[in-house]
């Protein structure tokens, strides 16, 4: 998936990146969305790591809300860059962690996917809709 996205940030110009999306959003905000989560998952992972897996609740729908205007205020080939290290930096340290971590992540640390390449696929293909661009077929 970090492929796809980096084709994506290849083809995308500045006024794609500026293209709204729904809910207030454009897609730089979504990107830079994709960013914060990633950048959460990396943060607990290492967190766990050090001292041991524990509850991190979390309200989706209000850190979406709060990191809106956040992710908008980012200038858009920033937030692309940032998607970009922020995938590449929690997709190195899934791979590098230890499976047993892994698994007690899956059960322990219920708040964090170990598969970011779902939550990515949903937005890149959102923003390939709002883009007008012919579906990814390697997204689906």
């Amino acid at each position: 998936m970090l492929e796809r996205l980096r084709e994506f940030a290849a083809r995308a110009t500045q006024a794609d990146l500026c293209q709204p999306m729904p809910a207030g959003w454009t897609v730089s905000a979504v990107l830079a969305h994709l960013a914060f989560w990633d950048t959460r998952a990396s943060t607990l992972m290492r967190q766990w790591q050090a001292e041991g897996i524990t509850p991190s609740p979390i309200d989706v729908d209000v850190i979406n809300e709060v990191t809106r205007p956040l992710c908008l205020a980012i200038e858009p080939r920033a937030a692309l860059e940032l998607m970009l290290r922020c995938a590449a930096e929690v997709d190195a340290l899934i791979e590098a962690s230890d499976p047993a971590f892994l698994r007690q992540m899956e059960t322990d640390g219920q708040t964090v996917h170990l598969n970011r390449g779902q939550h990515r696929r949903t937005h890149l293909t959102e923003i390939y809709q709002a883009l007008g661009w012919a579906p990814d077929a390697q997204q689906e």
